[in-house]
């Protein structure tokens, strides 16, 4: 069996260390009219009548997928997406971004190819790439690293922070496209180092895809669905983006709830050839998204009138509903039948 924190990367310990660091920056908050507290998806400023809502992401380790397969052209719409769909949960409009590009060493041709991802994840978003900084650190870097910064807007009486969030709610899954930019450290073990697979070699559980070429597939960018949803009268009372470490993103939303997953499509073929190469089954659901990339939680009248206006751009699926809980669990049925507790 082969977990996350045996690839390189304790999710735990990621927490403690990121309370660690937040936990110095707090008194900050005081200084500007801030919306929300930290550990959302987003943070929010306001102005006037309005709010400004930031956040900033990287593609994490997905990149080294890409150096192996020499194929820089699709990381761009991960950093992206990455971005604007963690700006979305808060109910805000992502307008712009800024890209943060260290190199090891400059490399026009890579270059080119990433600027190409990062101009197409822009289109797909709506957003402007304003600007951005490159930077070379021989001493710092290998190869190269990416992140960005995005910027959305929303009306002050609009935000979305989860608050109204209550039981009986009914959760909506828009599908992922594989395992977007999450987990990869995992995913990178157990194919390469434990079971020896090679990029081009083919999906165990589909022979016409290759590993990397699954594993490179692009984050779904979410900007659509979500923004056209938002203009409408239905009730959103959260948003969430599945991202490192799967549903628990849930519990970013609200305190004093809990959620049951109980209606999750079947995994694509990706997380199934994951899974039967040795990661744990409640392993892969505190990792990955398992086919799920963003939850809408509204009142159980618009959950069909959600769906409806979803699959315009994406599959959607009723996935479960919202409990109280002052344990604030997340019960998974799993594709096996058995119940996982995050």
């Amino acid at each position: 069996m082969v977990t996350y924190s045996e690839s390189g990367v304790d999710i735990s310990l990621e927490e403690a260390t990121v309370s660690a660091l937040t936990s110095k920056l707090k008194e900050t908050l005081n200084f500007r009219n801030v919306m929300t507290e930290s550990g959302h998806f987003a943070a929010l400023v306001k102005l006037g009548d309005k709010a400004i809502a930031m956040s900033t992401d990287g593609v994490g380790s997905k990149i080294l997928v890409a150096e192996m397969m020499k194929k820089y052209d699709t990381v761009g719409i991960d950093c992206v997406a990455m971005v604007v769909n963690d700006i979305l949960c808060v109910g805000a409009e992502p307008i712009a971004m800024v890209d943060y590009l260290a190199v090891e060493k400059p490399d026009p041709e890579a270059a080119a190819q990433i600027g190409a991802g990062l101009a197409e994840g822009a289109r797909q978003a709506n957003v402007a790439m304003i600007g951005g900084e490159t930077a070379s650190l021989p001493e710092i870097i290998k190869n190269f690293d990416l992140a960005g910064t995005g910027m959305g807007i929303v009306d002050s009486d609009k935000v979305i922070t989860g608050k109204d969030i209550h039981e009986g709610d009914v959760l909506i899954g828009i599908e992922s496209s594989g395992i977007h930019s999450n987990g990869l450290s995992l995913a990178r073990n157990i194919f390469f180092e434990e079971s020896n697979f090679k990029v081009d070699d083919p999906l165990p559980d589909d022979p016409d895809t290759s590993v990397g070429s699954a594993l490179l597939k692009p984050t779904i960018i979410y900007v659509n669905p979500i923004t056209e949803l938002l203009k409408t009268d239905v009730d959103v009372h959260g948003l969430a983006h599945i991202t490192g470490g799967g549903f628990t993103n849930l519990k970013r939303l609200k305190k004093g709830i809990g959620y049951d997953i109980n209606n999750l499509p079947e995994p694509n073929p990706l997380f199934m050839s994951i899974y039967s190469l040795g990661v744990p089954l409640d392993e892969m659901y505190h990792v990955f998204n398992m086919g799920i990339g963003f939850v809408v939680i509204v009142r159980e009248d618009d959950a069909d009138r959600t769906v409806k206006i979803i699959e315009k751009y994406n599959k959607a699926y009723r996935i479960g509903y919202v409990f109280e809980d002052p344990e604030e669990k997340v019960k998974i049925k799993a594709f096996d039948e058995r119940i996982i507790t995050l």
